[in-house]
């Protein structure tokens, strides 16, 4: 990589630069300065490597300056403009840095003359120095781009997370109170049933527990959660109720988000009349590859405040899952929910 990641004592994420990119960018720039100096036919290869340490040691000083000044090692803010106090003290130093590079140079090698050209070098850094500053600042920009970037991609799946435990803990069933009070009717009439209903109660509660923390259950297991429901429900309402299921193999071998078929027959049982002479009839069936409940309309004449929060919840799942909506449609006489099947477990 280019750059990498560090984080600063503020938590804020900065970036450095290989070394390897450092020394092979200040080798690339010091051959560029002394391509006039090879067009020469009389230079000899002692006097090149001479001229081309000078472009080399400043582009290594360049480089190592303008990325101890960044604010990983200050308490200033990066700033997006590129003409800025940074960039200028870097031209001042790079001015400074050159004088002391030459003429050391030149006492090192006299019979070279290097302090004759002192302006030809002065221009060739500060065009390095310009050219070092840019590529860093491009690519600080580019960093702090893909940074945001990857908190704006974390904040969205942390609000995705967020909204997807809230859908699970919807799902909580709250027939607990018609519960007791059926429990209450049967034990007042010493019902021989009641203690089947303790234990199908007991049952579904442990369900309960066991799979809301979960993001998908087998269907075999959730075909379990709907029997222990409808144990209570006919406790509750006898042959008031009657549930016909007719799936294929294949699809018992889905996958479905825990609590659907039961929120779905609670959702039927909430919104229609149930009585022994006008039973309400449930039936959970294969279609292509959806699982389909669906129940004959019979709606209570005062029907009971909704807030479609079943539905809604059941729907948001499934787009969680598999990005594909449920499907309700409705008529005079049936109301119908086609659920897509999911074959596979992801671990989301």
């Amino acid at each position: 990589m280019i750059f990498a990641e560090f984080i600063h004592t503020s938590n804020k994420k900065v970036f450095k630069v290989s070394a390897r990119i450092i020394w092979f960018s200040s080798l690339f720039m010091c051959v560029l300065a002394s391509i006039p100096k090879i067009r020469q036919l009389r230079i000899t290869f002692t006097e090149l490597m001479v001229d081309a340490s000078v472009a080399f040691l400043y582009s290594l000083f360049v480089w190592y300056y303008n990325l101890y000044s960044l604010p990983k090692f200050t308490s200033q803010h990066i700033t997006t403009g590129f003409f800025n106090r940074r960039l200028a003290l870097s031209l001042i130093l790079g001015i400074g840095l050159m004088i002391v590079l030459v003429s050391g140079h030149q006492l090192l090698f006299p019979k070279y003359h290097f302090s004759e050209m002192m302006l030809m070098y002065q221009f060739r850094g500060i065009l390095i120095n310009l050219t070092i500053y840019m590529f860093i600042n491009l690519l600080c920009q580019a960093h702090h781009a893909q940074q945001i970037s990857v908190e704006l991609e974390r904040s969205k799946a942390d609000n995705l997370g967020a909204q997807y435990e809230l859908l699970k803990q919807q799902v909580n069933p709250h027939f607990l109170f018609n519960s007791l009070n059926t429990l209450k009717s049967m034990i007042d009439i010493n019902d021989p049933n009641s203690a089947d209903f303790i234990l199908k109660l007991s049952d579904f509660y442990r369900f309960s527990l066991e799979n809301r923390k979960m993001d998908l259950i087998p269907l075999t297991e959730e075909l379990n959660i709907l029997n222990a429901y409808m144990f209570l429900l006919k406790a509750r309402f006898e042959d008031g109720i009657c549930l016909s299921i007719a799936l294929n193999d294949q699809h018992k071998q889905s996958y479905i988000p825990p609590f659907t078929l039961q929120l779905l027959i609670e959702n039927c049982v909430k919104h229609n009349v149930i009585s022994l002479n006008k039973p309400l009839h449930i039936w959970l069936y294969s279609e292509g590859d959806t699982i389909v409940i669906e129940n004959q309309l019979q709606l209570k004449k005062t029907p009971e405040s909704s807030t479609r929060m079943g539905l809604e919840n059941i729907n948001q799942r499934y787009l969680h899952h598999l990005n594909n909506k449920i499907q309700v449609t409705t008529d005079d006489d049936i109301f119908k929910v086609k659920l897509p099947v999911i074959y596979e477990y992801r671990n989301y």
